[in-house]
């Protein structure tokens, strides 16, 4: 029992992220207070949302961050669940709706009254979420922080430990965001459904080469883990060869699933349109036989 607790307990405290999940969970938790009983989302999305953020705080704040800085293979479970799981449960649930009613008034009304904020932060935003630079960044990252020099320095630096792990998070939020947006236009770009869909299979391929790499490699690319030891007595080799295998194959696995799913939305909204011309036909007549100018004319000519 008390090995149990003592994994809750953080290895590395960071006010940033306690501050961020909690703080998170609490706008979410008054966001739906606020919400009328047609705003709400229904229980998957808000069980989406909340397992996401819980997900994150375990591999960040609990024992899990310890054996992830002391095994590969440990360390590739902590990225997968930062870049791919947690943001798809999070970005799956769409929580902006629900987060922005559970914000304060007065917070509101500042940000209301900084325009220029608001232009210059929703252009950035914009900016990332341009179909090449998401994708660009979703596959550069992980390449860059799994460079065998990089990785190293990233190791045995507690600064660039947490803008590596940030950056992960960040970026993984980012894309899937794009990649599931629906519902009322916001801010972010609104792709074509088939345009994601390729875009999924675009970060796929990149994804199974490096951790393909790394699972067959012949040789220890990672040698920071044999410099600060490991948690466990497990082979150097091995311990790549795991951490390769979760770079490849359930990485890939989350594009497949994400582009069902996105095919499920397509379906779905071909299935409502069909539906809305549908009705339209009956309340005016087969639509092949309609003219449209007859719509307009009863109606007096504007100057």
């Amino acid at each position: 029992m008390t090995d149990f607790l003592a994994f809750f307990v953080p290895w590395e405290y960071s006010w940033l992220v306690q501050l961020t999940i909690w703080g998170a969970l609490l706008l979410y938790w008054n966001g739906l207070r606020q919400s009328r009983p047609e705003e709400l989302p229904g229980y998957g999305p808000v069980l989406g949302f909340v397992v996401g953020m819980v997900l994150m705080y375990l591999v960040t704040q609990t024992r899990f961050d310890y054996w992830s800085q002391y095994m590969f293979f440990v360390h590739r479970g902590q990225h997968l669940v930062l870049h791919h799981l947690a943001p798809f449960l999070i970005a799956l649930a769409m929580p902006a709706p629900v987060l922005a009613r559970g914000l304060p008034q007065p917070v509101k009304a500042w940000f209301a009254r900084r325009t220029w904020l608001k232009a210059g932060w929703v252009g950035i935003y914009r900016f990332l979420q341009q179909p090449f630079i998401a994708c660009l960044l979703f596959v550069g990252l992980i390449a860059f922080w799994l460079t065998p020099e990089i990785h190293f320095d990233a190791m045995l630096s507690s600064t660039l430990y947490w803008l590596m792990n940030w950056s992960m998070a960040l970026d993984g939020l980012l894309f899937w965001w794009l990649m599931f947006e629906r519902g009322k236009p916001g801010i972010t770009p609104r792709l074509g459904y088939g345009t994601r869909v390729l875009l999924l299979a675009a970060v796929m391929v990149p994804q199974i080469i490096i951790g393909a790499s790394i699972t067959f490699a012949d040789q220890v690319w990672f040698d920071v883990y044999a410099v600060c030891g490991r948690a466990w007595p497990v082979a150097p080799i091995t311990d790549q060869y795991l951490g390769g295998l979760i770079t490849w194959i359930p990485a890939a696995m989350m594009s497949v699933v994400g582009a069902l799913i996105v095919l499920r939305f397509w379906m779905y909204s071909d299935h409502r349109d069909n539906g809305r011309d549908n009705r339209h036909g009956k309340q005016g007549g087969p639509a092949s036989t309609r003219n449209p100018a007859a719509d307009y004319a009863d109606k007096p000519c504007e100057e």
